[in-house]
């Protein structure tokens, strides 16, 4: 068998084109007659001829994981079934043993047998974990079925759960369960990948034990299903059994730890975290004794297994408790997401811990929860970057403002000194500063007050920005002097700023002059700012003592100190 055989299945599963007629019902996994059985332990001396002419000292009441391990033979009901012209074939739920003899007696008398290690049980390996036995293609009624169970661990029983089916029965079932195993596969894998993206670009914590969790699903998935066995059939039906054992303890931890993270920061308290991770180390350590040693106390292995699976499950209690103490917005996506998985978790553990018997769909529920969960939590994901994105652009628009808050000036809006000098200081072409200082600036507080005077300064702020070319940078550098810097190709009149101003109506109609000094030069370098802001300064002297309310030129100016306003 194999990965080719898979895919055809699945294809003509999808396609509509069944091995059954369209009327009949089809069944996944445990297909064909139930057949009863009776448990005896082997002794020696036993032989499978005399056991199926005088079939006694059978136990048929003792449930067959109550046995304990060893070797056993098992043997069927009265059966009496006909083939019909079809081949029939012997399925059994794949359970731990070493070695399987199956006997098929016929009504002639005809006794045959078919030889099962663990290697053959996985190149008999069906779609759901089934084994299945082809018996020989004979015309004759078969009467009775008798196994001879080597090594078997009887954790869930010897001959598990055994049908006989026919050749279309068991095709039937094998598209059917590849139907179900395929598309949860691709859409484990649509997931994976959907949330790689999200986890590379978000980096949220709690995506990456999303993605390790439907990683180790869809693994799981592959190996428990059979698959494995069809892709690798010289792969021992134990050791794959092994593997099922750290997919899923590897899946169920990842789903414990995405549910911590999933929920806001604090929702989560320590001590909560600190019992997830215990809970954790109490389902890995069985894990690692089932990989390491069995069959060696498998039985206790399993419980314990079981057992850390119940105590990572109890987790999500308390969980549920502190996300609604705290008022967590993610609650509902949580109870709608988790209830199913965790309800059919509660039937497996109770499986696993022999409070509830065995059925082919409790051992494959994590399959079925786990769609439910996957399709509800990849909505649940989107609702939860939605919040995050929300908070991000939040974030973003408070860090604008606030930048914008410290690069202006409360009063004018305009540009600080700060903020001014960083776009200003790197511009490689020739550039004009203006610098206009406020005449008498102090009579105007005395007259009007402080308040007079910061609307006056708004109001020159204003009148300023009329005179601006798109290139230019106008910034309030002190408490009433205003710069401005332009390109020399855009060079700026200051003679019109002066003009501008003087129109410009003030607060109980006061006339508002300035003084504007102005100099030529480049911005590349710190270094050239201080020369020009240097020289035009010294303009705005020349200005001042000329008799304010006009410019000068740098180019005019003399050597002089600073006069006050």
């Amino acid at each position: 068998m194999s990965i080719v055989r898979f895919l055809v299945l699945f294809t003509i599963a999808m396609s509509g084109i069944g091995l059954a007629p369209a009327q009949a019902t089809i069944r996944a996994g445990n297909v064909g007659v139930p057949i009863a059985t009776c448990v005896r332990p082997a002794t020696p001396g036993l032989d499978a001829g005399t056991l199926l002419r005088t079939p006694s000292g059978f136990d048929c009441t003792t449930p067959q994981r109550a046995f304990g391990p060893g070797d056993y033979w098992v043997i069927s009901q009265n059966l009496q079934l006909d083939s019909n012209g079809q081949r029939l074939g012997v399925r059994v739920a794949s359970v731990w043993q070493t070695r399987m003899t199956l006997y098929a007696l016929y009504a002639d008398g005809v006794r045959a047998k078919i030889v099962t290690d663990a290697r053959g049980a996985t190149r008999n390996l069906q779609l759901g974990a089934i084994i299945e036995n082809a018996l020989p293609d004979r015309p004759v009624t078969l009467t009775r079925l008798l196994w001879h169970v080597e090594g078997s661990a009887a954790v869930r029983g010897i001959v598990l759960a055994p049908t006989v089916a026919t050749e279309r029965e068991s095709a039937a079932s094998n598209i059917v369960m590849a139907a179900i195993y395929a598309a949860f596969g691709g859409m484990c894998l649509a997931l994976l990948l959907y949330n790689l993206g999200l986890a590379h670009a978000l980096r949220h914590p709690f995506l990456p034990y999303y993605c390790a969790m439907m990683a180790g699903m869809l693994i799981y998935a592959f190996s428990s299903s059979g698959a494995l066995a069809w892709v690798m059939p010289e792969v021992s039906n134990n050791d794959r059994l092994r593997l099922n054992y750290v997919l899923l303890a590897m899946t169920g931890v990842a789903a414990t730890l995405f549910l911590r993270h999933f929920f806001e920061a604090g929702v989560i308290p320590r001590w909560l975290a600190r019992g997830t991770d215990i809970a954790s180390v109490a389902l890995a350590v069985p894990t690692l004794a089932v990989v390491l040693l069995a069959p060696w106390q498998f039985r206790a292995f399993d419980l314990a297994y079981a057992t850390g699976f119940a105590l990572l499950i109890c987790t999500a209690i308390p969980m549920m408790v502190c996300a609604w103490l705290k008022r967590s917005q993610f609650l509902w996506l949580f109870v709608i997401a988790w209830t199913a998985p965790i309800g059919l978790a509660v039937l497996r553990i109770g499986h696993g811990l022999n409070l509830v018997g065995y059925n082919f769909w409790i051992d494959n529920s994590t399959i079925v929860s786990m769609v439910f969960e996957a399709l509800l939590s990849s909505l649940a994901i989107a609702y939860r970057i939605l919040l995050i994105t929300r908070e991000r652009d939040a974030a973003k628009a408070q860090e604008i403002a606030a930048r914008m808050l410290a690069d202006a000036d409360p009063l004018t809006g305009l540009m600080n000194r700060r903020s001014f000098l960083r776009e200003a200081i790197g511009r490689a072409d020739a550039q004009q500063l203006l610098l206009l200082d406020i005449d008498h600036f102090k009579r105007v507080n005395d007259t009007i007050g402080h308040d007079g005077g910061d609307e006056v300064l708004r109001l020159v702020a204003r009148a300023l920005r009329t005179g601006l070319r798109p290139s230019s940078l106008l910034a309030r550098i002190g408490g009433e002097e205003f710069a401005i810097v332009t390109p020399l190709t855009d060079a700026i009149d200051p003679e019109e700023l002066l003009a501008t101003l003087r129109a410009s109506r003030m607060p109980f109609d006061l006339t508002v002059t300035a003084s504007i000094g102005m100099a030529r030069g480049t911005l590349a370098r710190e270094a050239d700012w201080k020369t020009l802001y240097c020289a035009a300064d010294l303009a705005l002297f020349e200005a001042k003592r000329s008799g304010r309310d006009r410019s000068r030129d740098a180019s005019n100016a003399a050597p002089r100190g600073r006069a006050a306003a």
